[in-house]
């Protein structure tokens, strides 16, 4: 068992001697929380994921105190920060990972995406996510399991064609300009989004180098629904409160007025074409 295991562990038995000492059967605090019977069991078990706002009803509850809560709460922040590391969820490759992202995309409603220093994933062609993936194994010393990440990112493509899922992505030309791969496949990929470009499912923007903005990303993003995705150099944070997802809709906004679409974001990507298309004779 690893140190984090056993982190999730203590962490339920916490829950647990809350409802214990409060006088409560899991059944009875299941009834008042409005929830199915069998959470209680699975979170005092570490064989449910816990989400703050469930910390909160736990403690209101049992009468806990609110030094207790907000130790409790900080607890889950850091079990989840653990939990989204890349050095934890990398430990196998990164085709588990793409899975991941394939369920989360699956059902949504609205995409919104960004990306600062490369091709955003959605729409990469094969060989530059092989580039992408090796890369990235070589950073965090995972196992390199390429052809299977790249074949379960090219399956999460399939979202860019569904009619019931709104699709916005927004490429920063610095992102297109930076040579992740050798300059034929950097033409491959940027012909690909050329043809993307004209798709009825999918809103695909450049913004230009020169474009003074209101807002100045840090870091690229994707918005799911209700939820934000964020990827530092060593985890990956995710963002629910309202709040928060409200200002990184602003940014989107901001960045995507800013874009170019049609014709002159068409006319960006040819000129980049020919740029790599000089550097690769």
């Amino acid at each position: 068992m690893t140190d984090f295991d056993t982190r999730r562990l203590a962490f339920g038995d916490a829950l647990r001697r809350l409802r214990v000492e409060a006088g409560l059967s899991g059944k009875q605090l299941a009834q008042l929380a409005g929830w199915p019977p069998s959470k209680v069991s699975r979170m005092e078990t570490a064989n449910q994921s816990v989400a703050d706002s469930d910390v909160v009803v736990y403690c209101r509850l049992t009468g806990a105190g609110e030094a207790v809560e907000s130790e409790l709460r900080q607890e889950l922040r850091e079990i989840r920060l653990e939990a989204a590391s890349w050095k934890r969820q990398l430990r196998t490759g990164n085709s588990a990972r793409q899975e991941y992202g394939k369920q989360l995309e699956h059902d949504a409603e609205r995409i919104r995406l960004f990306e600062i220093a490369m091709v955003p994933g959605l729409v990469q062609t094969a060989e530059y996510a092989r580039y992408m993936f090796e890369a990235v194994a070589v950073l965090h010393q995972n196992r390199l399991d390429v052809a299977e990440s790249v074949e379960r990112r090219m399956a999460r493509q399939e979202v860019l064609y569904r009619p019931r899922t709104e699709v916005q992505i927004v490429c920063s030309e610095a992102g297109l300009r930076h040579p992740i791969a050798p300059p034929q496949v950097m033409v491959g990929q940027l012909d690909r989004l050329l043809a993307l470009a004209g798709m009825s499912t999918l809103r695909l923007a450049v913004l230009p180098m020169d474009v003074q903005l209101t807002a100045v990303p840090q870091h690229g993003f994707v918005i799911i629904d209700d939820m934000a995705l964020v990827e530092t150099v060593n985890t990956e944070m995710t963002v629910t409160d309202p709040d928060d997802l409200a200002r990184f809709h602003r940014l989107f906004d901001v960045l995507l007025a800013a874009s170019l679409e049609g014709p002159a974001a068409r006319a960006v990507l040819h000129r980049l074409i020919e740029q790599y298309g000089a550097l690769g004779g």
